[in-house]
Order: structure tokens, then sequence, then C-alpha cells
């Protein structure tokens, strides 16, 4: 007789370790306290919008976004089929830009993937002008100090970033204090509060830091895009297939389903109380893996679980510290396609992101939702709810009609500006803003669904997958992971690394799941290695190769300016060719006439090996673009690692 897994919880963690389980021969069975599957990756039809047959508007938590760092939850997609020869994971999506976008300014656009194309070149030509040129009110001083910062990152030892960086704030990490207001909006609360919630003078610099250098290494490598969507709503090309496949293996999957007390008896767990539909069960089975948000977690923690494991504990601490990251949805009558991937609104006081659905969801006809008017669909995350708006009010103490119009006005301001009005009025035709939210008067307003943040010294406090209870695992994403970050992708990895505790607990013979480190670039290998040597004998991280980097940001520069006019002047671009002699002669005369350049001779010689190769590379891409040539297929990732348990 197989073993019986109860799984608490069906979001991504649930459904990840029930994906494992069942194809290791376990009996599993998903208890989901919500009526829609997939927890807070769920997409939702909109109450009462479906008419003459249509289905109702899509909504959702928040929008979709899968970096191409995200190994464990896309090998699992891979596994879900989805039409003939297909898989789920075949609805992932590039998008090929990253949008910044200012009240009363030109948006500037960044690739969000490495260059493919002669427009994928001309943008990078001009984004690297307008940074280093000062448009985003940044100087080229702070510019080159933050990339000295992110090169510490790169050069650190692990062991550093554990235990020191761990330790410091973002914020005070990358001196903001003492740096101008632009460069504090973009590169202090940018990065923190518009991508994963956290206030930058309080977020760890290890999760920070070492989440910012993967979307770099994902933008700066060969391959897919570092911002990949889903080609259609959550549930309807994810979620849904997935449950499909795991009831056709025998999952039993509940939903509907509030857990409300966990029973033990010789220090393991023998059963648990769900209440399914509003009536009571007693449910038992050989081990149970915990799938819940860490809110719902403490609720179910009793004295007795704490008296086997007091680390459980720390879970309490872990509730305070979750932040609000939720969701609203802008229904237009018209299909407006801000940028080819995700914006950042940058002067937005609710710290808003967005991004425009409907390019990418090229399957669905948006006209059989609803009432049939919606053509459009902006999709809008909002991260900051205690800062005042245009309006004058924080989001909580907005009504949610007051959070739909003050976030309407805060993207107009960012989205339209001169002459140019991409957003009307007489567009906005719907909104749906996230159902895990209840905003009353007075400060009783309830967030059902918080996002747990990494503040500072805050990893000592989350537990491993594994408890003391020895049936007892946890597979929710404020599990310690490599991944460090609460997404998707961590609550898979803690589903995995949860599955490989109960393999190993029941003496089971089946091979454990892959679980990946983030990567890291073998050709900084040697620097983080000298990096250890300095720590184990108790030495700061050494910065004088910073004055290396530093210059090199400085030829990278002069680089640029040299290709921007060589390519003018030769007609780089054009249909006619590439003229690789003429595009390397100018970019190293430039170089060598530039009167600041203070470069040692030895500096120099590899300033032109870069220059060469940069060129070679510009020149390969333009071609690929072309079809002159056909680009290799990715390697699959490397550095698969089993966790031992």
């Amino acid at each position: 007789m197989h073993n019986k897994v109860v799984i608490l919880g069906g979001g991504v963690g649930g459904l990840s370790a029930a994906h494992e389980l069942i194809e290791r021969g376990f009996d599993v069975e998903v208890y989901e306290l919500l009526a829609v599957p997939g927890g807070k990756a769920r997409s939702v039809s909109v109450p009462g919008t479906g008419t003459d047959g249509r289905k109702g508007l899509p909504g959702e938590h928040g929008f979709r976004f899968f970096p191409r760092f995200y190994k464990h939850v896309v090998d699992t997609m891979r596994r879900i089929p989805y039409g003939q020869g297909r898989s789920v994971a075949d609805n992932l999506v590039d998008t090929t830009r990253v949008q910044l976008c200012r009240f009363g300014r030109h948006p500037v656009e960044v690739p969000a993937r490495f260059v493919r194309t002669v427009n994928d070149m001309r943008v990078v030509l001009d984004d690297l002008g307008r940074f280093l040129g000062g448009d985003l009110g940044i100087t080229h001083d702070e510019l080159a100090f933050f990339a000295s910062r992110v090169w510490q990152i790169l050069t650190s030892c692990l062991e550093r970033r554990m235990n020191e960086y761990e330790k410091i704030g973002w914020w005070e990490f990358i001196d903001a204090e003492s740096r101008s207001p632009a460069y504090q909006k973009l590169l202090g609360h940018g990065i923190t509060r518009s991508l994963v919630a956290a206030k930058a003078n309080e977020a760890s610099t290890k999760t920070i830091g070492d989440i910012f250098v993967q979307l770099l290494f994902d933008i700066a490598t060969p391959g897919p895009s570092t911002d990949r969507v889903l080609n259609g709503p959550t549930n309807e090309v994810w979620i849904d297939p997935w449950l499909d496949h795991l009831r056709s293996r025998g999952v039993h999957y509940q939903l509907n389903a509030k857990v409300t007390a966990v029973h033990l008896e010789n220090q393991r767990i023998r059963d648990i109380e769900v209440q399914i539909d509003g009536t009571p069960h007693r449910v038992g089975g050989d081990y149970f893996v915990f799938a819940v948000p860490v809110e719902d977690m403490v609720d179910l923690i009793s004295p007795q679980m704490l008296q086997i494991d007091p680390g459980l504990a720390s879970l309490y601490q872990l509730d305070d510290i979750t932040e609000w990251m939720n969701g609203i949805q802008i229904y237009l009558t018209e299909d407006v396609k801000i940028a080819h991937g995700h914006t950042i609104h940058v002067d937005s006081p609710w710290a808003l992101t967005s991004i425009s659905q409907a390019q990418f969801w090229e399957g669905i006809d948006l006209s059989r939702y609803g009432d049939g008017q919606v053509r459009g669909i902006i999709s809008v995350d909002i991260s900051e709810w205690e800062r005042p708006g245009l309006n004058g009010k924080a989001a909580r103490d907005c009504t949610p009609e007051e959070v739909k119009a003050e976030v309407w006005d805060q993207l107009k301001r960012s989205l339209n500006y001169s002459d140019h009005v991409l957003l009307r009025d007489d567009m906005l035709h719907h909104w749906f803003l996230d159902p895990s939210l209840e905003l009353r008067e007075g400060d009783d307003d309830v967030n059902e669904e918080p996002l747990l943040v990494n503040l500072v010294n805050t990893w000592k406090l989350r537990p491993e997958a594994v408890t003391r209870i020895p049936n007892m695992f946890l597979a929710s994403d404020y599990v310690r992971t490599y991944t460090d970050l609460a997404t998707m992708e961590a609550a898979n990895e803690a589903a995995r690394r949860a599955v490989n505790g109960l393999l190993k607990a029941s003496g089971s013979a089946c091979a454990p799941c892959p679980v990946w480190m983030l990567h890291e670039p073998e050709i900084l290998a040697p620097w983080r290695e000298l990096d250890r040597i300095r720590y184990q004998q108790g030495l700061p991280w050494d910065g004088t190769l910073v004055e290396v980097g530093l210059s090199l940001i400085q030829l990278l520069d002069s680089t640029v300016q040299a290709l921007e006019q060589a390519s003018e002047r030769n007609q780089v671009f054009s249909n006619q060719g590439i003229d690789l002699q003429v595009l390397q002669k100018e970019a190293y005369a430039l170089i060598e006439r530039d009167p600041q350049d203070q470069m040692a001779s030895e500096l120099r010689r590899e300033g032109m090996v870069l220059v060469e190769r940069l060129v070679q590379l510009f020149a390969l891409r333009l071609a690929e673009g072309r079809g002159a040539i056909h680009t290799p297929a990715a390697r699959p990732p490397g550095g698969v690692r089993i966790v031992p348990h």
C-alpha cells in the first residue's frame, strides 16, 4: 500500500509538491482554501462581467513574471502536457523591452534580452547614451559608483554575502543617502519597491543584490529573454492544465477546504481538521506537507508542535514582516501597446509596475470576454500602500473606487507626455481590484494575501523544509531556498526540498528532485575564490580592483560613443553590409584621442581587446538579425545540484 501524503495549500508550492510525489508513486491529497486553484498565481473570472454566453473578464492577484533564471518552476511546466506534443512551458513568451516611465517625459526603454536584431542594437546604443548622458538625472559618477557596488557583489564569496551582506540594507550598501534624488528613486526605491515590494533601507543586500545580478546576467547572455510572460490568463494556460494532469494521475484536489487544526500523537502528526464547504472533517495521512503562506501557517502552530520543534516559533516573526503588493486590472476599449514588456513607473508615488497584456495573448480573443467591448488590458501591481498618492491619500486609506481613480491618474501622468497621448478617459471600460483586499474606513483594512519580504538579517528566521516533527514538511516561499525571494520559483524550490526530505524519511528509493543554485559567472570564479580566502582570514572585501572596473566603464562609455559615431558615418546598420574594420578603427581612434583617458598602457591593451570583441559581437548579432547566420540552440542549464537532506 502506498504512503499517503496530505498537502495543505493548493498554490504553486502545493501543486509542485503534488506533482513530484505523484510521479514517485505516493497517494496525494491536496486541500485548498479558495474556490479557485492556484493560490496567488491564480487568475479568476471577474464576477458579473460575462454576458451573452461570454466568459467573465480575466482578473488576477498580480501579473505573472518569469525571469530567465527561474529554473525550478519552468522545469515543472515542461512536464505538464498542453495539447499534442506540447507542454505548458510552450506558453511562455519573450518580452523584448523593459520601459522606465517618468511623469511628463519621454520614456526610456532598455532591452530585456541579449541583442538579436538591428533594432535591439539601436535600443542598446540609444539607452546607454541616455544613461551615460544623464537623461535620467543620474550622473556618470553615480552610475560608476553603482557599477562598483554591483562588481562587489559579483566578486564576493557566498560566505561573505550570507554573513555580511545579509546584515546590510540595500540603501546603505549603494550609499543612496548621499546621492541624487534620481539615483535614490531608480536604483534605491525602483529596484526594491517596484520589483519585490521591499523598502530599500530595510531590504537585505544579499537578497536584492543576488536577484538584481541574476537579471543582469539574463540580459547579457544569449538565450531567452530575462522577462517572460504567459500567452493567456494564468489558469487557462497553466493552472487548469496542471490540475487536469495531476488529477489524471490520481491526485485528489479539494477546493473550499479550510484547515483549522493539526493533531499530534507520539510526536507525529496524526490528522488534521478541515472544513470542506463549511462541514468539518478529519483527514489522516502518513506525511503532511504545509504549503500555506506564513500568515496562515502561524494559525496552525500549536504549543505541542513548538515543544517538538521550537524553531517554528520564528514564523511568528516572519508573519510581522510581510508587505502589500496587490494588483488591479484596467480594461480598455482599445489595445494600448505601452511597451513590449513590463513598465516601471519611476515617478509613481504608489510604486506602480504594469504590463499591457493583449499583445502577448495572440491566441486569446478578448471580444469573447465580458460584454465583448474589451480590447486591451493593463495589469498593474501596486507596491507602495502607505505613501500618499497624487490625491493626497495612501492606497490603503482609499476606497476601491479611489484606488482605481488614482492608479488611472498615475498611469496617465507616466504614459502621456508632450503631444503624445496614449491613455484617454474614454478608453477606460472596466476595472478589477485584487479580491484578497478589503479596504474599509479606519485602520481595519484586510489583505488576505500579503507578500513576505526579505528584510536585513531575517534569513536566520526562515525554516528549512524539513522540520523536527518527523512527518511534517514545509513547502512555501518563506522556506530557505537558493531563490531567496517570495516568488513562484521559491515556492517550487521549497516544494522540491520538502519532497526530498519526505523521500528520505519514508525510505523511498526514488530519485530526489533536482535543485539548482543561482547562476554564478564562471569567469569571475577566481575573484570569488580570492575573496573566500580573504573572508576566512577575517579580511574585508578587496576594493582595489574597482579602479580597474571603473576604468573599463569609462572605456565602455568611449566605445559606445565610437560605435554610434562610426555606425552613423559608415552605415553599419544599413542593409549594405557591416564594415567591421572601419568600425574598429574609428572606435580605437576615439579612445586614443580622449584627453580624459588616463588608463595605464596594460589596461589600454586590454581595452583594445574589449573594443574588438564588442565590435565583433555587435556585428555577429546584426548579421543574425538579417538572417545571415543561424543562432545555435541554447545549451541546457548546467550546475544541477541535488540537495542533500
